[in-house]
């Protein structure tokens, strides 16, 4: 089908360039036809007024000596003319089209795919589906990654041996169990970080605890989120549907299986909602872009930068009280605006609220929580953000009236 379509456009795109350019051709004369037709126009001329009685004999004697040496002038120049430039130029433009023809058939040939079958959407789906059930197996993945180059110096080496020790003499310490699965990670010992974050996860199997083992499954297997760490997620987010790294390897895997339109909704919702200093927010910027367009959905953009953060306000330490404190009015007032304006995420609204709070403008700070509950009253996910900010401010409590159960 492809083959039928593409030299059907090509051949209607030829026909359009090369037609114009042959009239060219067809109509194409040298300027010495044209001035034998005007000459003996004139002589036809001559004759009807001396019929006329219009001009004398010898007048149109004289006429036609002075138009009969212009008509030999042009015959002479008609003879010895050479081929039409325009003529010449239209043969040589249609010449440059079929070359040009040719070299983009032998570049897809060359560079493309002449033998792909037509792949529709349902197909696209059994082929992602395919690539979902035949992946690797945790063992499998790890046997295939390549082994991380991790450079460590001996004191700190020396340390992790240590702690190795004290973790066989006492396996049931959660504290021990974590720094151990943190500090083979960060050897590059990723099946001993997974064995001791194992550990850990059975003896505290929390949201939290699952995540963090799936995500180091994950690094184990070069990359490859494989059914054993997609069944570490499912556990994090059934504990905790919320839980932000289990959300963000969630979309890794719909990605690898090649379903943009499902790993779009979770990573966008990552975005707006997840933690403002999240290790996966700048790639998350950098993609979903592109992913919004191959999920089907290319008007999409990306939600405004947050404003000022607490490191924001501790930075200005260095700053005389005046300055400090018109540098902060000035990132709250920004952030206010930007809200007023365009909206924002939830996490956004729950920071301008804390700023407001600190700042002591407790009735700018009510009057935006007032504001940001009508806004966000269908989404008890963005409630909850909302108010726990407002709680930590000690603004008033959560009006629960009409508060939705669930997303």
């Amino acid at each position: 089908m492809f083959w039928i379509v593409g030299t059907a456009m090509i051949a209607a795109t030829a026909a359009a360039i090369a037609m114009p350019l042959r009239r060219a051709d067809a109509r194409a004369e040298p300027a010495a036809a044209y001035d034998l037709r005007v000459y003996r126009d004139q002589l036809r001329e001559v004759e009807r007024d001396l019929e006329r009685g219009v001009l004398a004999p010898e007048d149109a004697e004289r006429l036609r000596r002075e138009i009969g040496r212009k008509v030999l002038d042009a015959d002479r120049r008609m003879t010895g003319a050479a081929p039409s430039g325009g003529a010449a130029g239209g043969r040589v433009a249609v010449a440059v089209l079929a070359v040009l023809m040719a070299a983009g058939v032998g570049l897809y040939l060359w560079q493309g795919v002449p033998g792909a079958r037509d792949l529709p959407l349902q197909a696209r789906f059994e082929a992602a589906e395919d690539a979902y059930r035949n992946r690797p197996s945790q063992a499998q993945a790890e046997t295939l990654a390549p082994a991380p180059q991790v450079q460590a110096d001996q004191d700190y080496r020396d340390l992790v041996d240590r702690l190795r020790d004290r973790v066989a003499d006492r396996p049931d310490d959660p504290q021990g169990l974590a720094l151990l699965a943190e500090s083979e990670a960060n050897l590059g010992n990723l099946a001993a970080a997974r064995d001791a974050q194992q550990r850990l996860t059975d003896l505290q199997p929390s949201a939290l605890n699952h995540a963090r083992l799936a995500s180091v499954m994950v690094e184990a297997a070069g990359g490859i989120v494989t059914p054993e760490a997609e069944a570490e997620l499912a556990r994090s987010l059934r504990a905790d549907p919320g839980q932000p790294q289990a959300r963000y390897l969630q979309g890794v895997l719909m990605v690898q299986n090649g379903r943009p339109d499902r790993a779009f909704p979770i990573w966008r919702d990552l975005l707006e909602t997840g933690p403002e200093d999240a290790p996966w927010n700048d790639f998350l910027r950098a993609t979903l872009p592109e992913l919004a367009w191959l999920a089907g959905q290319p008007d999409y953009e990306l939600p405004a930068r947050p404003g000022p953060t607490a490191d924001d306000i501790a930075a200005a330490g260095d700053l005389s009280d005046e300055e400090r404190a018109q540098m902060i009015d000035g990132m709250v007032e920004g952030l206010r605006d930007r809200l007023a304006r365009e909206g924002g995420s939830p996490a956004e609204w729950a920071r301008l609220i804390g700023a407001l709070a600190v700042q002591g403008r407790t009735a700018d700070a009510n009057a935006v929580l007032s504001e940001a509950r009508t806004i966000f009253e269908d989404s008890a996910s963005a409630l909850d953000s909302i108010n726990a900010a407002a709680s930590r401010a000690g603004l008033d409590a959560p009006d629960t009236k009409g508060t939705p159960d669930g997303p």
